[in-house]
């Protein structure tokens, strides 16, 4: 039996995807989160960076769209979120992580300002304001992403964290 507190913890983490607000998760979400991202940091949509952000992207979205569009109107909508969530995602957060990788790691690049593989805490936070994010929040996240203090924050410390964030467990 899933508890209304577990629905209604994930039907909070429906805002953190709906970027523009309208009330439903679709493609234009997340290309807008790419296009913040690719504004933040000054990488062009056509260089490869950008390219690999607009392609993690769409995965992200068809990967949301197979697990939550239950009308198929290429919408999610809050309820389709949870349902989708409490179904399909709720503690299975290797499924989530499967779905949301080639973004977070085409993000992470974006967000890599010298290349070294890795994002430092002030440029994840930045990254998390540009996907609006409070600036407090962004701050606190991307200390606690830095577990071992190394001011390295990679793909093995984002796809994990964001995974259980939008697979909690009761």
């Amino acid at each position: 039996m899933v508890s209304s507190g577990y629905e209604r913890r994930i039907g909070d983490r429906f805002a953190t995807l709906d970027q523009d607000g309208n009330g439903w998760i679709d493609r234009e979400d997340f290309n807008v989160a790419a296009k913040a991202l690719l504004g933040e940091f000054g990488v062009t949509a056509r260089c490869d960076k950008g390219q690999a952000l607009y392609g993690g992207a769409e995965a992200f979205w068809q990967g949301m769209a197979g697990i939550a569009d239950a009308d198929g109107d290429q919408r999610i909508t809050r309820q389709e979120f949870v349902t989708g969530a409490v179904k399909r995602l709720r503690d299975n957060p290797e499924r989530f992580a499967e779905i949301a990788r080639p973004f977070l790691h085409a993000a992470l690049a974006v967000a890599d300002t010298d290349d070294d593989g890795a994002a430092t805490v002030a440029d994840t936070a930045r990254a998390l304001r540009a996907l609006g994010v409070s600036e407090q929040t962004a701050r606190a996240t991307a200390a606690a992403l830095d577990a071992d203090g190394d001011d390295r924050i990679g793909e093995q410390d984002v796809v994990p964290a964001l995974a259980r964030y939008f697979t909690v467990t009761e």
